[in-house]
């Protein structure tokens, strides 16, 4: 055919066909998708044609374009890509909520290898030593303590990859497989962390708002009629920075007035923050990206540094909460003193010989550093308008789901 001036207003060529040849054909009785607007559950359940549609397709676009944005940064601030493992004995964030790794027989229970004490007496667990790893062994829950490695030998280093989470989760917020960007900055505290994540945002929205700008249209048609003004934003105002022990006030101002609108309207210092909480301080209080830091020790992970000026009450750990979602990165300084570290460990019951690797940074030569995880699939949401983070990867993977 020929490429000719388009008799219609919608574009401004159009192919005057003189031939046509089906390529691949597609029965219209049976194919799974009509032309109507299916619901995001029922494309859930087709994921494999769902990309097909405008809706996936516009998210797959806006996806792979933050994830080249990532890499542009990180690589443009000097940054090395490291590739840290999969399969890990550590439980990075101290939670337990891992999946677990075997080649062991786990369908013939009685030929499992039962773990033994001192006596040669049989214990109720299995001895892993004789799995294929010789202990123990999961999916990472995160790619932070293999990239605090090599930030102590080549300064600041990221991830960028596939993480696993066990906990029996439904929310619209957690998937069991989920991608992480993890950068980690040798020589730095926690306002470096908070000033490189709050430069790579800026940047990645920006490249959206610049290459997908008809993608950004259409969700803003359909999704969220204000998202090019909330991603502009993002760009064009500084983010708000706001200690704990002022959000909480803040909070506890806010409920009083009417404790009845609010699904846990008990706040307090210590209290982990929920998603209403941390949503009412970005989109109501200070309708801005925010950085809530110094968190209660009670509630942060272990490797995250004692503030000194309250006698280790507090951390140097930091959220950044975002309108539309809440918590999109978490970070903090590491605690690089060994025998603070130690006795934090041993204080939640971690096996301080399963993390050796992990205190020899801190033996052999340590330095002040820090570091975040942003994630990814967060980030598409956000960027995108969507609310359901199943729709923001190709194949989600969540409680009663490993479909494709």
């Amino acid at each position: 055919g020929q490429i000719i001036k388009s008799q219609g207003g919608k574009q401004a060529v159009e192919l005057s066909a003189s031939s046509l040849r089906i390529v691949g054909e597609c029965p219209g009785d049976t194919f799974p998708l009509a032309k109507k607007r299916h619901s995001l559950e029922y494309l859930r359940t087709i994921a494999h044609l769902r990309p097909r549609t405008n809706t996936i397709a516009a998210v797959a676009r806006v996806r792979s374009t933050l994830a080249g944005s990532i890499h542009k940064f990180f690589q443009g601030e000097g940054f090395n890509y490291v590739q840290t493992p999969l399969i890990t004995a550590s439980d990075c964030e101290g939670a337990g909520e891992m999946f677990r790794v075997t080649t062991l027989d786990i369908d013939d229970v009685a030929s499992l290898p039962r773990a033994k004490d001192d006596e040669g007496k049989e214990l109720a667990g299995v001895d892993y030593a004789e799995d294929f790893f010789g202990k123990a062994a999961f999916l990472t829950v995160s790619g932070q303590l293999g990239g605090e490695t090599h930030a102590c030998a080549l300064g600041d280093v990221y991830t960028f990859g596939p993480t696993f989470r066990a906990e029996n989760s439904q929310t619209t917020r957690h998937l069991a497989e989920f991608w992480m960007v993890e950068p980690e900055m040798a020589f730095a505290d926690l306002t470096s962390a908070m000033d490189n994540a709050e430069a790579m945002l800026k940047a990645c929205v920006g490249d959206v708002i610049e290459k997908c700008d008809e993608d950004l249209e259409f969700f803003g048609k359909f999704f969220d009629k204000g998202l090019k003004a909330r991603l502009d934003k993002v760009v064009s105002k500084p983010f708000v920075r706001c200690e704990y022990r002022d959000a909480i006030k803040y909070l506890q101002e806010e409920i009083a007035k009417d404790p009845s609108k609010w699904q846990f309207p008990d706040v307090e210092f210590g209290t982990d923050l929920a998603t209403e909480h941390e949503r009412w301080l970005a989109e109501t209080k200070f309708d801005s990206a925010v950085f809530v830091y110094n968190y209660p020790k009670s509630i942060k992970a272990f490797y995250m540094r004692d503030n000194d000026e309250d006698g280790g009450e507090t951390v140097n750990a930091m959220d950044l909460l975002v309108p539309g979602v809440g918590e999109l990165v978490g970070g903090s300084q590491r605690e690089e003193r060994m025998d603070v570290l130690v006795e934090k460990m041993k204080e939640l019951d971690l096996d301080v010989e399963d993390y050796w690797w992990y205190l020899d940074l801190r033996r052999f030569g340590s330095v002040p550093h820090a570091g975040y995880g942003l994630g990814f699939e967060r980030l598409v949401t956000y960027v995108c308008g969507i609310e359901n983070i199943r729709d923001a990867i190709a194949f989600p993977r969540y409680p009663g789901n490993a479909e494709f």
